[in-house]
């Protein structure tokens, strides 16, 4: 990930044509006040003639306060480590590990792929100390307001405080829900605007679809009635879904500035795909309400395409460097697949299966996807014709699920795309009965193997989906006849736990209509789990506490609240990692649930159908809003999920550099041992990001804690998520990997 260049030719140079650059005015302003906070610091910078001494008096002084801190010096040192010893820390010692992790990494070398691989050097300090001396260095304000925060929380001059659980509350009353009556009838008018331009571009003729038309004679009553009764119909919101910026602006009323509408051009020109369904379009704000004013941010930024993202695409690096395969050889984490495009792994119990069917696709485009690297390459469309499964596929599944069979360590299987549930009911079936029939196989070769020796045998199967979001109308009595049937022979062959793992980004997008879509999952017997994406609009105080009691409410458990993956293409949606750990200490706490409850909340799948009426009933005996069941964790290429992270550095323009562990509590393909840590260069500043909030209407004062979160431990996962025990004895033997 990085390599020393402390003493190379490349070094000097990049030092000596940084170290020319002179520093603003508005930089200068904040050195002073930095220099009049801190008297022994100010000495260091302005007296010593050497960098070296500069570092060496620094760590002197850093060390005298840790010595009077002797946990804070063991956990900086390594010798303490994990969730427990994190919450130890005090705010100065977040400051001072930092300080002295600083140190420790400069004069590194970093490969910055949010600058297509440019390389930059790490040296904070060098920065800092050739601004205060001589006015150069190339530091920005952003970078300096971050040192600033970092003097003030060492010094003690500025204090942590906590919210309490009544200013959550407040914090999440200000985000609607898409149950509430008022954003119920906004929808409802939204949809009637909708409907009436599709009556006109079908009498026009501007739209001709063989299944959707009128009948010669229709009054404008009838027409109506009659789109109405398509709006329940998922496959008129697909036929009938937006795929250019002109109609999208014609669906939303032509509400878009021209800013937006130039971007939304500029992305079609550069290849960049649109889909956004009528049902989903009908979420998003259109006449002036002050009342609803940002309500729909969230949604806004998932389906409006940014203006990084247009620059960037055609140079966007793949994220997911696991999910770069060629069979026969190991992928990033040490696996060896069977095929590029339909499996994929990362640890050793689980391995995604990706069909080759309209399952490839999704029922929407999510701006921030992690595999729009993919888009470039023409990889992954929404021509749904395209997608209907051919027989080389339905010869090709049972082959490729033999890979589950004779592994030696997989018991879960995640089916999922695209979008599991973009399948046709057909399809899916037809998929879900080849998984029994590999699962049996598995079952029955295990009856001839010694103890000891027996492979694992499939316990868990997950569709992943945002269809419960993006198109409800998906979730008909026949789907769930499908999985109610599944679930009930699966169950006899092994499988316990089913799991259906949906995408609801925003209080928002709860809709009535994805509540019933939910219930009618739940009646199944399946488990409902959320992952959110953790945008800079869902980042908002109180917005994701909001989304996990609304979610709670419809029998949803959260699961995962994740970073914004990727580089600068997602940029504009990126919410920094010391906000994720912030939101995880300051707001979703007062969810959490007393671990004398664990054992309770782990049986709930096994009576998915009362999943409802089984949440209320835990919330209101822990006097909680939401059982926060979620981890907030970033998806780290090659690695997998985890937040335990120590910021080594910060750029000149004030992104911060990141550290990052595994997560330890999890089992990892063994090329963990080998891979050393991951280091990741965020793609805004802190401060960048606190501007961005508050174009959104936020008080930047509300968030002034997220300056000290440069520390992050990844949490325990709940028992309710983990894999039951296995029936049999299995081998110790890891197969299909190559470190």
């Amino acid at each position: 990930m990085y390599r020393d260049i402390s003493n190379s030719p490349t070094k000097r140079s990049i030092t000596f044509r940084v170290s020319q650059l002179e520093i603003s005015d508005e930089s200068r302003i904040i050195i002073d006040k930095i220099l009049d906070e801190n008297e022994i610091l100010k000495e260091i910078l302005l007296t010593c003639d050497h960098f070296d001494e500069v570092k060496i008096q620094i760590r002197e002084w850093v060390n005298e306060y840790l010595n009077d801190h002797p946990h804070a010096l063991d956990y900086y040192n390594g010798d303490k480590m994990g969730r427990a010893s994190f919450n130890q820390l005090t705010w100065q010692d977040f400051a001072a590990i930092r300080i002295l992790d600083y140190i420790d990494h400069d004069g590194q070398e970093y490969e910055d792929l949010n600058l297509n691989g440019k390389v930059i050097i790490n040296s904070p300090f060098r920065t800092l100390w050739l601004a205060a001396r001589e006015d150069k260095g190339g530091g920005t304000s952003d970078f300096f307001r971050d040192m600033l925060h970092l003097f003030r929380q060492f010094s003690g001059r500025k204090k942590r405080y906590i919210p309490d659980a009544e200013q959550v509350k407040k914090w999440m009353d200000a985000h609607p829900s898409g149950l509430d009556p008022d954003v119920i009838e906004q929808r409802k008018k939204n949809r009637d605007r909708i409907i009436r331009l599709f009556i006109k571009k079908i009498d026009a003729g501007d739209i001709e679809r063989r299944r959707f038309r009128f009948e010669p004679g229709m009054t404008y009553w009838q027409k109506y009635k009659q789109v109405l009764e398509w709006w329940n119909d998922r496959i008129f919101h697909l036929q009938f879904a937006a795929r250019t910026p002109e109609r999208l602006n014609r669906m939303l009323g032509r509400s878009l500035d021209e800013d937006t509408m130039n971007t939304l051009l500029q992305a079609q020109d550069s290849g960049i795909p649109f889909f956004v369904n009528p049902y989903y379009l009908s979420l998003l704000n259109v006449d002036e309400n002050e009342k609803l004013e940002n309500t729909d941010q969230a949604i806004r930024d998932y389906v409006l395409v940014s203006k990084e993202l247009v620059n960037e695409f055609g140079k966007i690096v793949a994220w997911e460097k696991e999910d770069i395969v060629e069979p026969g050889k190991p992928n990033a984490a040490g696996w060896i697949l069977p095929h590029r495009r339909n499996i994929h792994r990362r640890y050793p119990e689980v391995a995604i299966l990706i069909p080759d069917t309209t399952g490839r696709a999704c029922g929407g485009l999510c701006v921030s996807c992690q595999r729009m690297y993919d888009f470039q390459d023409g990889h992954l469309n929404f021509d749904l014709e395209e997608l209907k499964p051919v027989e080389t596929w339905w010869e090709r599944l049972p082959k490729l699920l033999t890979y589950f069979e004779k592994d030696a360590q997989l018991r879960d299987i995640l089916i999922t795309g695209g979008d599991a549930l973009m399948s046709s009911d057909a399809s899916l079936k037809r998929i879900l009965d080849e998984v029994y029939n590999m699962a049996s196989k598995k079952k029955a070769t295990n009856k001839l193997r010694p103890d000891g020796n027996k492979l694992a045998e499939m316990q868990r199967i997950r569709l992943g989906t945002r269809l419960p979001v993006y198109l409800p109308q998906r979730i008909t009595d026949s789907l769930v006849e499908i999985l109610a049937e599944f679930k009930d022979k699966a169950s006899k062959i092994g499988f316990r736990q089913f799991v259906i793992q949906t995408h609801f980004e925003s209080a928002m997008e709860v809709t009535p209509e994805a509540a019933r879509g939910v219930r009618k999952l739940i009646s199944a017997g399946w488990t409902i789990t959320n992952q959110l994406v953790f945008t800079a609009a869902a980042s908002r105080r109180g917005h994701t506490a909001k989304l996990r009691k609304v979610l709670n409410d419809i029998g949803v458990l959260t699961y995962y609240t994740f970073t914004v993956k990727g580089y600068r293409e997602n940029a504009h949606n990126f919410a920094n990692n010391a906000r994720a750990v912030q939101e995880q200490l300051e707001e979703k706490y007062v969810g959490q649930v007393p671990e004398q409850y664990y054992e309770l909340i782990k049986e709930f799948p096994q009576h998915a159908e009362e999943m409802v009426v089984n949440i209320e009933s835990l919330r209101r005996i822990c006097n909680i809003p939401f059982l926060a069941t979620d981890r907030n964790v970033m998806n780290l290429p090659g690695v997998g999920k985890s937040l335990s992270f120590r910021t080594i550095g910060i750029t000149h323009d004030g992104r911060r550099i990141l550290k990052f562990e595994h997560d330890h509590t999890r089992a990892h393909s063994p090329i963990i041992n080998t891979m050393g840590k991951v280091v990741i260069i965020e793609s805004k500043s802190i401060a960048s990001y606190l501007r961005q909030l508050e174009e959104m209407g936020e008080d930047p004062m509300d968030y002034a804690n997220v300056w000290g979160y440069s520390i992050g431990e990844t949490e325990s996962r709940m028992p309710i998520y983990k894999y039951p025990e296995q029936p049999v004895s299995i081998t110790e033997e890891i197969s299909n990997l190559e470190v």
